[in-house]
């Protein structure tokens, strides 16, 4: 096997087991945080200060990765995460809950712009890029199918502390295996050339993202709502954390089956994007208005969510240079957060008056109106040139 191809199996490998461990806790959190007292105002407060903080460290997080390597900002973090999650089991109030919740949101806001900005240093070009993105989101996928399970399956046998204790003891020995066999793809050379391209590419990248920023803030303002409402049917309908962490997996078995069709990878990536929110926003509305089974709902869902998030990193890619990209993907997990934090604060705030299915349909069909009238405005301007000429 060649060094370069066992280097990019390792990042996989990590990756994965980085996804599998933290989405355990998905049908966990908001159950275990009722049980200590938690309201669903409590609840909603608790995650948004954990996005609040994760999206603090994104944004600090992306200059240092491009300066000083990927490495170190993937194995620190995942042994502070280890330690949090084993503080998490011995949490005796809500407000334990808040501040662990907040550290780990910003200890793990270096971790993932540093994997994907090292995943992407093994890629030539935007198709190569694509082929490596479908492969981290089929195995990220994978873990969004049997984690949501695997999670609601321990509280059932094991309990809320101790399942907090497995993830922990799962989270501190993935991050031995990353200190010995995960290597950086580039050595780092920080000098004044580099700072000038910095400065040079700054305005030109935040101008050529802004679209795409846009769109994932509002898709994972709709994945919030989803990550809220569907743990909460265990208080409000008494539904088993098994049964709700079944529904999850509905999601991850429609992003699967897209992500598997891998000519989709051909066509434009904003294009997807737009395609993808259009289908999520539709089928959330579907969820308010009709009498489909959700487990339905939820696979059509995670079908257009299978579209998205290649394409996101893909359009990421092709928008900014390679110096840049650590940057590009902080930004990205900050605005990540952004949309986490909208969506977890009003919808705690808002869903015993107004569904919050109704205001994420809002948010995603508005989005993707703004995006369309931007590219008609930007298509109409150089024929209007041409009439003035």
């Amino acid at each position: 096997m060649k060094k370069t191809t066992r280097d990019k199996l390792h990042i996989f490998i990590v990756m994965f087991f980085i996804g599998l461990i933290m989405r355990i806790q998905m049908p966990v959190f908001t159950p275990f945080a009722s049980t200590l007292g938690a309201s669903s105002i409590i609840i909603g407060i608790i995650l948004s200060v954990t996005s609040f903080s994760n999206l603090i460290g994104n944004v600090i997080a992306g200059p240092l990765i491009d300066q000083y390597g990927k490495k170190v900002f993937i194995v620190v973090p995942m042994l502070a995460s280890a330690i949090l999650f084993f503080l998490h089991g011995m949490a005796s109030s809500s407000t334990d809950l808040v501040i662990l919740h907040a550290m780990n949101g910003f200890a793990l806001a270096f971790l993932i712009p540093a994997a994907f900005t090292l995943l992407s240093g093994y890629a030539k070009n935007n198709r190569q890029q694509g082929k490596n993105m479908a492969v981290y989101g089929i195995l990220s996928t994978i873990t969004g199918i049997v984690s949501p399970m695997l999670g609601g399956t321990l509280v059932e046998f094991i309990g809320y502390e101790n399942t907090y204790f497995f993830i922990g003891t799962a989270m501190l020995l993935t991050t031995i295996y990353t200190f010995f066999y995960l290597r950086d793809r580039q050595l780092v050379v920080v000098n004044n050339a580099f700072q000038k391209k910095q400065e040079i590419h700054a305005k030109k990248m935040n101008s050529n993202l802004s679209m795409i920023y846009l769109i994932a803030f509002a898709v994972m303002y709709l994945h919030g709502v989803l990550v809220y409402e569907i743990p909460y049917l265990t208080v409000d309908q008494g539904i088993s954390t098994s049964d709700t962490g079944k529904l999850f997996s509905f999601m991850g078995i429609g992003t699967l089956l897209t992500l598997s069709l891998f000519f989709i990878h051909r066509f434009e990536p904003l294009h997807r994007l737009l395609t993808g929110l259009t289908g999520m926003s539709l089928a959330i509305y579907c969820i308010l208005v009709t009498n489909l089974p959700l487990y339905l709902l939820l696979l059509l869902i995670g079908i257009f969510f299978g579209l998205i998030m290649p394409a996101m990193a893909t359009a990421i890619t092709e928008r900014t240079p390679r110096e840049m990209h650590g940057k590009a993907f902080g930004y990205l997990s900050a605005v990540y957060s952004l949309g986490i934090i909208t969506s977890s604060f009003i919808t705690g705030a808002v869903r015993d008056f107004i569904s919050p299915y109704f205001i994420g349909f809002l948010v995603g069909m508005l989005v993707v109106t703004m995006i369309i009238y931007n590219k008609i405005h930007q298509t109409d301007q150089p024929k209007q040139a041409f009439v003035n000429n």
